[in-house]
Order: C-alpha cells, then structure tokens, then sequence
C-alpha cells in the first residue's frame, strides 16, 4: 500500500503543461482535486495550456519549474505528491534518431529519476508508455486493401494487438521508452512500489500542438485548415486506432483508482477496432469535414513504422470496465472546431463550425 497522505496532498502530472497533462490536470481540478504542475516547458505553445488551468482553477493548481533529468530538484518537488502521473518525455522517433543521446537522457533517466523520487514515499506511479515497444510488428502478415493494410490473422483483425505480443524495441525512442516502461513495472516488483503503465496509441483531441513527428492527427488538421501541404511516409495505407483525449483521461484515472490491484501491470490504451483509421482515410474525412483540398506529398516510409497498430483493449476494459467513448469521427470534428477557435489567425470562416 502507498503511504498515507494529507488529504489535500496534490496529484502531480509530470509533463502537466502537456496536451494530454494538461487534459488530465483539468480534469482532477474539476473533480476539486489539487494538482501539482511539472514541467520543463521545452515544448512550444505549452505555457497556454497552464495558463489555461490557472485562469480556470486559479489556487487549486500549483507549479513547479523543474527537468525530470534534475534529480534533487525533482525528488524536492514530488516529496508532498500523493501520486503520480508521469507523462514527460522525448516523443518523436525522429528527434530520438537525430539525438539517441538526449532522448535516453530524458525518456529512460528521467523515469528512473521519477521512480526513485516516488520510491522514497512509496507514491503511486503511472507510467506514459506507447505502442512503439512493440517495435514494428513484423510477425503481423498484414495484406493491402484498397485504402488500408489489415492483418492476415482474422482474430488480430477484428480486436487488434494485445499486450502479450511481445516487446521489441526498435528506433532510439522505442528502446528508451521501452527500457522506461520495464523499469516502472520491475518496481512494482523489486520495491512493490505501485506502479502501472500504459502503452498508448495516437491521442488526439482539444489542447494538441501537433507536429509532424508528434500529434500527428491535430497536425494534419492544422495544415488542411492553413492550406499547407502535408507529407506522407509510405502509401498512406497505415492503420492506426486514435482515441480521444478525454478517454485517455478516464482511463489514466481509472488505473490510479485501482493502483493497489492493479500495480506491476501494463495495459493497452487506444481506440481500438471501432476507432481504427488509415492514414488515405482520415486524410479524406478531413477533407469533406472542412472543405479543403489536400494537396499531398509522398515520402519513404520512416524506420520503424508500423503498417499497422490497433490496440486489444480487453484487458483494460475488463480491469475498470473503461471503454472508448467518443467515435472518431465526433471526436476529429471537435477538435477541428477547437482549432479553428484556438490554434489559426482570424479569419471570416473561423467563427462557423466545419460540421
């Protein structure tokens, strides 16, 4: 069991300016829940996000400035935390692969330095973790449909890839992350230190900065509503399961809930088989919701792209009796709306809604 806190001792969200952080900080706030914002703020744009919990949430909220790779600093700052969520991190596969350096710095010590911090107060941990520690998933046949790659294997094709797949690093950022999400479950077991991970599909909704290399769903979004090309690696045939922010939320709070039954464990997270989506797909969506032509450009595929990813989430549903709520398509239509009121210039259509 964790020890005992005050019961106005905050939850701290590690990397709480963050598009998913900041999600999940409003949402314990509005539960009147304290939390404890950390972060680095290396990220642009992120200062809006807090901003936006301040000006909503104003003495329930605090801050703390500090880098996950400072240990003392960030050992200070999570000692009156009575849990964890730790998000932080190195995201993209390209940085990873442009600075291998950097992104085991921050993605594998940095967790150690969290585990270690929580460690001292026995606080409950759950972990950030992704999909890219399965690596790119060659023992899946996968065969192309017209728009679409789908697996060979029926089973796999109509639930999606549990977590008993196996891990396989691939990518500096699959192996950091990799090395971080085993690290967090083997404290469970060498400290039973209550800790859980999550390895997560594409997470979307409302607060998203997306890049490129990272958020790639707001990112298309963004360049279909600013007119700008978009690139695509490989055909355009990947699959992936999205899911909605505020089901990533439920879920993250689901497992705190549960820490003490369900620590050492990871857990699939994603939109599963109904939230499934190529790339030529969701690209088209786009492109009838706002009424935009999409002009594209095709590259070579990335290392270590997976041609398809769509999560088996029996084992967190069964776990909390969570489940994907928001449909993709409600869920994308949202968020071009909240990007046309939050992340474009002024101009005469942004006041209407794309659907």
């Amino acid at each position: 069991m964790s020890r005992p806190h005050h019961d106005n001792a905050p939850v701290a969200v590690i990397g709480g300016s963050g598009f998913i952080g900041s999600n999940l900080a409003d949402s314990l706030l509005s539960d009147g829940e304290s939390v404890l914002v950390i972060d680095n703020f290396s990220r642009p744009g992120i200062k809006q996000n807090l901003e936006w919990l301040a000006q909503k949430h104003r003495s329930l909220v605090s801050v703390q400035t500090v880098d996950i790779r400072d240990r003392s600093k960030l050992a200070s700052a999570l000692a009156p935390a009575r849990a964890i969520f730790h998000l932080a991190a190195q995201t993209a596969v390209t940085t990873s692969l442009l600075d291998p350096t950097e992104d085991l710095d921050i993605n594998l010590n940095g967790t150690f330095n969290v585990l270690e911090a929580a460690r001292q107060g026995s606080t409950p941990v759950v972990f950030a973790s992704t999909n890219k520690v399965y690596g790119s998933l060659p023992q899946i046949a996968v065969r192309e449909a017209d728009n679409h790659y789908e697996p060979a294997d029926a089973a796999i094709r109509a639930n999606g890839v549990d977590e008993t797949i196996g891990l396989d690093f691939c990518t500096p950022y699959g192996c950091s992350k990799g090395a971080a999400d085993q690290y967090v479950l083997d404290y469970a077991k060498s400290y039973s230190l209550p800790t859980a991970v999550l390895r997560m599909s594409c997470i979307y909704g409302p607060r998203q900065f997306g890049t490129e290399d990272q958020g790639w769903v707001a990112h298309f979004l963004l360049s279909a509503l600013n007119g700008r090309r978009i690139t695509i690696y490989g055909n355009g045939k990947q699959v992936r399961d999205i899911l909605h922010v505020s089901d990533a939320v439920a879920a993250y709070r689901g497992v705190l809930a549960k820490i003490d039954d369900l620590k050492g464990q990871a857990f699939n997270l994603g939109g599963g088989p109904h939230n499934a989506v190529s790339l030529r797909a969701l690209l088209s969506e786009i492109a009838a919701m706002t009424g935009r032509d999409i002009v594209l450009r095709h590259d070579v595929e990335r290392t270590g792209d997976q041609p398809f990813f769509v999560a088996n989430t029996r084992k967190l549903e069964t776990a909390l009796g969570w489940r994907a709520r928001v449909p993709w398509r409600e869920g994308i239509c949202e968020l071009a709306n909240w990007l046309l009121r939050h992340r474009l210039p002024p101009r005469p259509e942004a006041a209407r809604n794309v659907a």
